[in-house]
């Protein structure tokens, strides 16, 4: 007798397998998408050519206040899911590293100079005593940015 519940069972597990493998076969919505590669041969990418002169990097960059106070280098860049930049780290306040702070300012705050002459500085619109109040920069934390007015606006995490 429990031969013949287990050849039950075998043709019942064969039977329900076959159904399943046929709805899956005639249900789009199960059928794995992929998408289709463009026709033709691939594309070259885009070539921009910019001055060295009219452009200028920027991590490392020495940031002084309006009143000419050293307010410490900028050592991250803080871009929102678009891909826009809403603000740069400094590395604010201490000596050789040790007490230092990393600030986010908004990038509005950060004044380039005209002319990237070699050793120029970026002018920030705050005062030391505002960036001094302003809370610290965290990693896997809710961004808090310090304006151009001296405000602070949270970003959310990405």
């Amino acid at each position: 007798m429990q031969s013949h519940f287990r050849a039950a069972l075998a043709m019942a597990l064969i039977a329900l397998s076959a159904v399943a493998y046929s709805v899956a076969q005639e249900s789009p919505a199960a059928q794995p998408q992929f998408e289709q590669p463009p026709a033709g041969p691939p594309r070259e990418p885009t070539v921009t050519v910019l001055d060295n002169r009219d452009v200028q990097g920027i991590l490392g960059k020495e940031v002084r206040s309006a009143a000419d106070e050293n307010m410490g280098r900028i050592i991250d860049v803080i871009v929102d899911r678009a891909g826009q930049v809403r603000a740069a780290v400094i590395d604010f306040g201490g000596f050789l590293g040790v007490g230092s702070r990393r600030i986010a300012v908004a990038w509005n705050a950060l004044r380039f100079p005209g002319n990237s002459k070699k050793g120029e500085h970026v002018a920030l619109e705050l005062t030391r005593d505002q960036v001094r109040a302003a809370p610290e920069f965290k990693e896997d934390r809710p961004v808090v940015v310090l304006g151009a007015s001296g405000s602070l606006e949270t970003l959310p995490l990405p």
